[in-house]
């Protein structure tokens, strides 16, 4: 089962994909939210299609595919969490997870373009699990309890522009995270309960078709439960939150590769959550 939301930008429809059907949401909410999903609304899903309550939406496949969630109130995000990672960047493995956010506007479809601000020269791809909040985390005591927070996973691109993350930030890197159209997320957002162990998922990323990033989320510093139980000791996770957990090595960031510039493609994705693409475009 997954949560999609298609159709134009500020049109989307929300919908649920089980195998090769889309089912029509508009029954039951009006979108996929916060809200919605706070209010144990993937049970309420579920229930439904096994009712037989879901409308099938014909026309699917000819629609836009937009973020699977929306009116988002945070992007927060973790950096240097794996240990590859760390090391191409010329760091050691943080002790305690890093913290940095980016502004909800960043989220896009899965398949929108990118726009590459004015000026700049350093853009980046980073291929990230994402987890969306469920129930309100806050001051939680262990990483079991922060996993029951969870309302499901979904890929996300945490592009960065380096210079300003590095050169402009000031240390706190978020000038260079913030760009709009900056985090591409989807294409869906599949239960919680349906990703036996996100600690086994591989990630992989391609520029123009050429590999970038390979791994599995076991090189993760702090696993998934571990991150949600830190933030929510010093901040509380509402439902629809998004909480980006760190990008394995290959970004052009290690000197390997070049920076992306306008007409590049970017391939990303995750082993049992889909893929994404986005191409580069000027501002």
């Amino acid at each position: 089962m997954e949560l999609l939301r298609l159709g134009e930008p500020g049109q989307e429809i929300p919908v649920v994909r089980v195998g090769g059907t889309t089912f029509d949401l508009r029954g039951l909410t009006t979108d996929i939210t916060g809200a919605f999903l706070g209010a144990d609304g993937i049970q309420r899903v579920r229930d439904a299609l096994a009712a037989g309550e879901l409308p099938e939406l014909k026309h699917a496949a000819s629609l836009r595919v937009g973020a699977p969630l929306t009116g988002i109130g945070a992007v927060v995000c973790i950096g240097q969490n794996y240990a590859a990672h760390a090391a191409e960047t010329g760091d050691l493995p943080p002790k305690a997870p890093i913290i940095f956010f980016k502004h909800p506007n960043t989220v896009v479809g899965a398949y929108d373009d990118v726009v590459i601000p004015p000026g700049a020269q350093k853009v980046d791809w980073e291929v990230e699990l994402a987890v969306v909040i469920g129930k309100r985390a806050s001051y939680l005591a262990s990483a079991e309890e922060a996993l029951d927070c969870i309302a499901g996973f979904t890929i996300s691109n945490d592009v960065s522009e380096r210079d300003y993350q590095m050169g402009h930030s000031g240390g706190q890197w978020s000038k260079g995270k913030c760009a709009p159209t900056f985090n591409p997320l989807g294409p869906a957002l599949v239960p919680a309960a349906e990703v036996t162990d996100p600690q086994a998922l591989r990630l992989y990323s391609a520029v123009n078709g050429e590999p970038r990033q390979d791994s599995t989320t076991a090189d993760m510093v702090f696993g998934v439960g571990e991150i949600i139980r830190d933030l929510s000791q010093y901040l509380a996770l509402d439902p629809g939150d998004v909480v980006n957990t760190g990008t394995p090595e290959g970004v052009a960031l290690s000197g390997r590769f070049p920076y992306l510039s306008v007409g590049d493609t970017m391939t990303l994705g995750i082993k049992g959550l889909g893929e994404q693409q986005q191409r580069l475009v000027g501002s």
